[in-house]
Formats: structure tokens, sequence, C-alpha cells
């Protein structure tokens, strides 16, 4: 009999439910936002040097949050200079909250938006259709890589347009998280589609080793509070589990033994430490700055 779980990309109003969850309960935006404040203005330190404009690629922006975020730094580190800020965002939602956000912030005069609603590869098939090929100063990636079909092209695609003194920034789960331990062991248990997949710091390491390419790692540590997910019925630990397995309503559609085997997963050592009571899993990310 076919399994009655579903990948939770095919019901995206509940997977936004998930992952704004997911935020509320995680160190994640702090984390990078740490990140951004402290380490990011020395990767970008001379990304615009005698330059009288700034292209800027988002390759999965979302809402703008983190994105407004490098642009002040850029701004901070090139006063006056013209930033150029492309954005690949393929839902529609995220765009539309994206406009919301610059429309409420002031000093962003000197930056110029441009918005492209599609994946990131329907933008790579677009460019080669028009056979165009634009170079960035600076690309970034911020938890986008488990929505490609390819990692390694992707990559290979977007570090081919980089500028002499540009930098390639990718955030994404570390290979020493949670994620990791529950993914290698269970992933094949759950009902990915072809538009989600499980890759984590190790993974990319991997790929860009192999592609010869020099980067640099920064591990960024954070956690997520999934006390909610052990009491039985509540709606919130309902969706973090949707959230975790990637898995549509995962408590009511996995078969019990593999429910029960996640769950007591998520409570060992190696995805979790229990702290005041509460359970947290750890979220670690790794932020990766690859070389043109």
């Amino acid at each position: 009999m076919a399994s009655p779980m579903r990948s939770l990309l095919t019901n995206p109003a509940r997977y936004f439910q998930s992952f704004r969850l997911f935020l509320a309960n995680s160190t994640e935006h702090q984390s990078m936002q740490e990140f951004m404040e402290n380490q990011l203005p020395a990767v970008i330190a001379s990304i615009g040097n005698g330059k009288s404009a700034i292209n800027i690629l988002s390759v999965g922006g979302g809402a703008g949050e983190i994105d407004l975020l490098i642009l002040s730094k850029v701004q901070a580190r090139y006063p006056g200079v013209t930033i150029n800020n492309d954005v690949i965002e393929p839902s529609a939602e995220q765009v539309s909250k994206y406009k919301e956000r610059v429309a409420k912030t002031s000093n962003l005069q000197n930056v110029k938006f441009t918005w492209h609603e599609e994946t990131a590869y329907e933008y790579e098939s677009r460019m080669n259709a028009e056979k165009k090929s634009e170079k960035w100063d600076f690309i970034h990636m911020i938890q986008m890589l488990y929505y490609v079909k390819d990692v390694s092209a992707t990559i290979r695609y977007f570090h081919s347009l980089l500028e002499k003194q540009a930098k390639l920034l990718v955030i994404l789960v570390s290979g020493n998280s949670g994620w990791e331990t529950l993914w290698k062991k269970y992933g094949s248990s759950f009902p990915l589609d072809d538009v989600c997949s499980y890759v984590s710091s190790a993974d990319l390491k991997k790929i860009l080793d192999s592609a010869g390419l020099k980067y640099q790692v920064h591990e960024l540590p954070s956690h997520m509070d999934i006390t909610s997910c052990f009491i039985e019925g509540n709606k919130d630990g309902e969706l973090l589990l949707d959230f975790l397995t990637e898995t549509c309503e995962f408590s009511k559609t996995a078969p019990p033994e593999l429910k029960r085997q996640v769950m007591e997963e998520l409570r060992k050592p190696e995805c979790s430490e229990k702290r005041d009571g509460k359970v947290l899993f750890n979220n670690n990310l790794s932020v990766i700055v690859i070389e043109p």
C-alpha cells in the first residue's frame, strides 16, 4: 500500500506556517544576524574596490530580512556607491513581503531592486536562452540549496558569474547539526519530492573540494526549541515535526514505527540537548564563503 505521507511542499500554506514557527522557535535568524554584524564586513571588504556600482545577486531571497541586513553592511563599507540588488525568489508571497519590507526601510536610496519571481534553475535557463551572462560582485544563497535539483551544477553556474574580487556566500545546515543525524538516518523514509533534497555543509565541502574551489567555513551555533513536539496533539509541535521531516501532517500520516523511531531519535544527544526542562534541537549552521 502506498504511504499517505506527502511532502510538506505540496501544501505551501502549511509549509510557510511551519517555517514561521521554526523561525520563532529557533535562534536561526539571531545566529545569522550576529554573523552579518561581526564577520560579514571582512567578507565584503574588497568586493567593491574601485567600482562605481556594486552588483549583488540574492538567490532565494525569501522575505528579505537577511538581505536588507547584508545591504546595510555593503552600504556601510561603500558609502554612497550605487548598489544593484537582484533577487531570485519563486514564492509570490515572499516577494510581496520583501517589497513591503523595502518600502518600510529608510536609507535605501542608492539601492536599485529587481525581483525575479522564479527558481534558481528557471533563472539559469532563462539567462542561457537569452544568452546573457551578467557578472556579480557578491552572490548569496541563504538556506536555499535544499530546493535545487542539482546542487553541484547550481554552485558551478552561480560561481561562473563571479567578478574577480567577488564572493559567493552560502548558508546551510552544518554537517554537525541534528539535521545531519536525523536526515542521514531517516531521510530515505521521508516523502521528499524532486523539489527538495537534504544537503549539509559536509556535502557542500565535498562538492567544492572535488571542483577544486577555494573557500572558508564559519560555524554558527543555533538551536530550536522542540519541546512541544513531545506533547501529544499540540498544534505547534505537529507543525515543527512537519518542518523537521519535510512531511505534511507527519504525526498523523507517518507509519507508527517510523514516528516512534523519529521521536526517539530527536531526544538523543546527537540531535538535541535537554536544558531547563526544554528539548533544544541542534540547528547549527555553516557559512561557506567561496572565492572566484
